[in-house]
């Protein structure tokens, strides 16, 4: 029943010094840290949509990328992860199993990043698993990057390899907060964004923020292995590099950096971060994607990736 459940969750978040008041009262008291700004983010996952639970997906999994998408918002920004709130809506079969198992994933993923739970809400009904978090960050004033603020003359770096997350890691997403903080923290970033939906289209989503385009070197988009097995399985038309391009759910980061600094972090980025960057285009003044072959041709790259659909 929810109380019991409700009861042993409450007893298994650790008490932070960050919350003034814990969970289990009305609404939960956070103390944001000394000289800086409260970063937020929101994130829903539908069971059917962004994951269908079964012998490859159980509610740990379910948990893990629940939080870690919005961590992965965090990271886009810059900001530290602090806390967060979860709200589930449980269906009613197994649905005491379904939230213990959800529950373990966040807890494992919040420990490791210094995340506190700071609260939430639970409800049954007879649909299927919902599960909304919302994650709560900081950054220091005037130092969250943006997407809004890119600059013609840029170069742009793309974190780890992309396409082919359906294999596997679009569950087990790794988000890249560590690594963003410790960027910002030694590299001038103009502007950023998350690849959630997909490289071109959240790249095209960050020039028409910046009132800019880009010119995406083809040659260069790191390829993910996973993009080379989808395209080799049996009725896939899409190559590597298109799965690169537009599968989405890789939760890298693409930055926008002065050319100097860009190529500085492609060269140190293993050393500072842990992981590679590799230059992957140029921000331009015109607006939209140009795509530059292996060639040097160039020709207009559309924007594809993932975009709910509803009716008017």
């Amino acid at each position: 029943m929810e109380l019991d459940f409700v009861a042993d969750l409450l007893r298994r978040i650790p008490a932070d010094p960050r919350l003034e008041v814990p969970p289990g009262d009305d609404a939960a008291v956070l103390r944001p840290p000394a000289e800086r700004r409260t970063v937020v983010t929101v994130d829903m996952l539908m069971e059917g949509v962004d994951f269908v639970l079964g012998p490859d997906c159980d509610p740990r999994r379910v948990g893990h990328k629940a939080l870690a998408v919005n961590l992965s918002d965090l990271a886009a920004m810059a900001a530290r992860p602090e806390a967060a709130v979860v709200a589930v809506a449980l269906p009613r079969r197994h649905g005491d199993a379904i939230g213990r198992g959800l529950l373990d994933g966040i807890l494992a993923l919040a420990n490791a990043h210094g995340v506190t739970l700071a609260g939430g809400d639970t409800n049954s009904w007879d649909g299927p698993l919902v599960i909304s978090i919302t994650a709560i960050g900081s950054a220091a004033p005037g130092r969250a990057w943006r997407r809004d603020t890119a600059r013609p003359g840029d170069l742009l770096v793309v974190s780890g390899a992309c396409g082919g997350s359906l294999l596997g890691r679009h569950l087990d997403v790794t988000p890249r907060c560590r690594e963003a903080v410790a960027v910002a923290a030694a590299f001038d970033v103009h502007a950023a964004i998350d690849v959630s939906d997909g490289l071109a289209l959240d790249l095209s989503r960050m020039m028409a923020a910046s009132g800019t385009g880009a010119v995406l070197d083809l040659a260069a988009i790191p390829i993910h292995p996973d993009a080379v097995r989808m395209a080799a399985m049996a009725g896939d038309a899409t190559s590597p590099l298109g799965h690169a391009l537009g599968d989405g759910e890789d939760f890298e980061l693409v930055l926008a950096l002065p050319a100097d600094d860009a190529r500085r972090l492609a060269v140190e980025g293993p050393t500072v971060a842990g992981i590679p960057f590799t230059v992957i285009g140029e921000v331009v003044a015109g607006p939209g994607l140009v795509a530059r072959s292996i060639d040097g041709n160039l020709h207009p790259l559309e924007p594809r990736g993932y975009v709910h659909a509803f009716d008017r």
